[in-house]
């Protein structure tokens, strides 16, 4: 590491770990939605975390088909608010976790890193599962849910029936992370840079829902969405963890920030951006910003199972909120591409 970087390292660990006291200033609002919500939730514990997770039946159904969906960042578990019928209706059994540092899921030990790496987030998923005696699902996730559902079903093909994932494939090698970027990559991924500072961490801190707003208006710029969907999705943010998990994400991808220890050997694993095997659906937004539409032939050859994809006209980056019948389609499709 270049000796600059370990000054801005050393910097950010001193700020962060002063900062860590008073999450609770920007992460607390009275925020109330009066739109619908994934309600009821459960808590289950894994060895690291007490994940919070709508299910459908939560008394289990043996006999139905298990859909795991996976959030964003800012977003929440309520972006499935529409989805979840349609597929409840065609008798899946539906289950919709909170990342780490999101709603109710929190960490058993405060002495566990607070990392939002690629490894942690897919493991988090395989570990519910095992929570919930589940052998076997559907994973399907936008934006971070994306990588999380591509680490699930890359490292875990056994445990996954299909995969529906928006911007196809984004796992990390992190030898690449450094690669000379074109100067029309930057306008976009502003907030990359900017949760690499203290100032953008204290900023987050401050104003999670004026954050949220911004991110969404940015990166789906012809969506119109409603106040009380911020407001539902608002209230994820007010976990303890929340600004120290959505910055570590950025610090961790662009290698300001190491890992966890625990997750080292799966880290390592994703640095060789496994192919994935399973049968897969995958969306590209054509109004999204972040990662601009493709015909998908650039990421056909981390597909090796049977592949369809599609391009989602009108969307920006939430999917499911934005267009979820797509959403609940692509579902319906994998399924039959696993048949």
């Amino acid at each position: 590491m270049l000796p600059a970087i370990r000054t801005i390292g050393a910097l950010l660990v001193i700020v962060l770990s002063l900062s860590s006291s008073c999450n609770a200033v920007g992460t607390t609002s009275t925020a109330v939605s009066s739109l619908p919500t994934l309600s009821p939730t459960h808590q289950r514990q894994t060895s690291t975390l007490s994940i919070e997770y709508y299910d459908s039946e939560p008394h289990g159904n043996s006999t139905s088909p298990v859909a795991i969906l996976i959030h964003g960042f800012p977003y929440s578990i309520d972006t499935y608010v529409n989805v979840v019928p349609k597929l409840t209706a065609q008798g899946y059994r539906v289950i919709v976790p909170s990342l780490r540092g999101f709603g109710g899921t929190t960490f058993l030990s405060p002495t566990t890193p607070r990392s939002a790496e690629q490894a942690a987030l897919g493991k988090d998923v395989i570990d519910l599962m095992d929570a919930l005696n589940l052998e076997k699902a559907i994973f399907a996730g936008y934006d971070w849910g994306t990588v999380v559902v591509n680490v699930a079903a890359a490292l875990w093909p056994e445990r996954c029936s299909g995969m529906v994932a928006a911007n196809s494939y984004l796992i990390q090698n992190r030898e690449t992370a450094w690669n000379v970027a074109p100067a029309t990559s930057f306008p976009v991924k502003w907030y990359y840079y900017v949760f690499l500072t203290p100032f953008g961490y204290s900023s987050l801190a401050n104003d999670t829902k004026g954050w949220a707003d911004v991110l969404w208006s940015k990166n789906s710029p012809n969506w119109t969405f409603t106040e009380g969907e911020l407001d539902a999705a608002s209230l994820a943010f007010h976990n303890p963890d929340y600004v120290d998990i959505a910055t570590n994400f950025y610090l961790n991808r662009l290698l300001y920030a190491t890992g966890d220890p625990a997750y080292a050997d799966l880290a390592n694993q994703l640095d060789k951006q496994p192919v994935i095997t399973v049968p897969s659906v995958t969306l590209d937004p054509d109004q999204a910003v972040v990662f601009p539409v493709t015909d998908g032939s650039a990421t056909a050859k981390y597909f090796t199972g049977p592949r369809v994809h599609h391009i989602v006209k009108g969307c920006g980056e939430n999917i499911p909120l934005q267009e979820p019948q797509v959403f609940a389609d692509a579902i319906f499709e994998v399924s039959r591409l696993g048949d």
